[in-house]
């Protein structure tokens, strides 16, 4: 009951979030003007930004099935694809994307990986997919100042308030993952917390159970420790899968015919929102993501900026929440099959 009322006020969350974004982005403006622009698009340059959206989730997971691998996990890419859609959806649906690992660590375990394990994989994979981020926002900051005062202005403090939040938690979970016993104080002060308040009851089972995964989290974290070259990998496919998502506002911009603007340029500023959004507490950064789309691309897009910012949104967000809702409807599918595949062996053997 209380996992369907979290559902349902997700849910509630992000149709209020959704509707104040279209009526804050639209109001006012000339939607005919706009529907036009967008069907005298030239739409084969928004087929590549689809296929960089797809490129996106699938980076993720070539991460997961490299270190499954490294840990002696077994897996088939397309499974890992699955936990790659899953992960993304509830991401997407989710304030500050908190529930994307979780619903990630539930099929994984349908997989019969250690939920220890699975923490930790997770847990890197974000912590790469954060550092992009901090290494690309801390570059503008240090090298681009030409680019931030033409460009950024007004949205500055957000963008350093975004890279100060991304460094805290690249930094927070990096001690969590090579400092296992920071973890354990924290998991096992938190647990006593919850007791104490009554929302637990104190059971010794739980303690041990405790006690027995932080045992596997402490050998991963020792194990990881000594593999540098699988997290520089993982890194650097982080970083291709991050440009890629970023390279969806160029495929735009070609789309328009638009001309002067360097593709870096609109790689970086789109990377900019995704710095100054990420941490914060809505859904794919919904709302302020337009906003500040708004506000620093009017040099680039000029009069399509409206239309351009929809197409950019429409494939950068909202394809990807649709894509990877998809594959989770299959993730779905495909478990409870072979649950039901199994039930059917074990009662024939029965």
């Amino acid at each position: 009951m209380g996992s369907k009322k979290k559902i349902i006020g997700n849910a509630f969350f992000l149709a209020v979030i959704f509707a104040l974004t279209i009526y804050g982005v639209f109001h006012g403006e000339d939607l005919g003007a706009m529907r036009e622009a967008i069907r005298e698009a030239d739409k084969k340059w928004l087929i590549p930004g689809v296929a960089l959206v797809l490129f996106f989730i699938w980076g993720e997971s070539v991460i997961l099935w490299y270190m499954m691998r490294s840990f002696g996990i077994r897996l088939k890419r397309r499974v890992c694809f699955l936990f790659s859609s899953v992960g993304f959806f509830f991401s997407c649906v989710t304030p500050s994307a908190t529930g994307g690992q979780p619903m990630q660590i539930y099929f994984m375990k349908k997989e019969k990986i250690p939920i220890p394990v699975a923490t930790v994989i997770l847990m890197i994979v974000t912590i790469t997919y954060k550092l992009v981020l901090v290494v690309i926002g801390a570059g503008v900051w240090l090298f681009g100042q030409g680019f931030m005062d033409r460009y950024l202005g007004e949205i500055l403090p957000l963008f350093y308030l975004g890279l100060a939040l991304n460094v805290f938690c690249v930094g927070f979970m990096t001690a969590l993952v090579f400092h296992p016993v920071l973890a354990e104080f924290i998991l096992t002060k938190g647990m006593a917390w919850l007791e104490r308040r009554r929302f637990l009851r104190h059971k010794e089972e739980r303690c041990r159970k405790l006690g027995a995964s932080m045992q596997v989290y402490r050998e991963t974290a020792a194990y990881l420790k000594t593999h540098g070259k699988m997290l520089v990998m993982a890194a650097l496919i982080s970083f291709v899968q991050r440009m890629a998502l970023f390279l969806v506002t160029w495929t735009v911009y070609l789309a328009f015919g638009l001309s002067g603007t360097g593709i870096w340029d609109v790689v970086f500023l789109q990377a900019v929102i995704s710095v100054s959004v990420d941490m914060l507490p809505l859904p794919g950064g919904m709302g302020i993501s337009e906003a500040l789309f708004l506000r620093i691309f009017p040099q680039v897009f000029g009069a399509a900026l409206l239309p351009a910012m929809v197409l950019s949104r429409g494939l950068g967000y909202y394809s990807q929440l649709l894509i990877s809702a998809l594959f989770t409807i299959v993730a779905q599918v495909y478990y409870l099959c072979r649950k039901r595949s199994c039930e059917k062996k074990q009662g024939a053997l029965g």
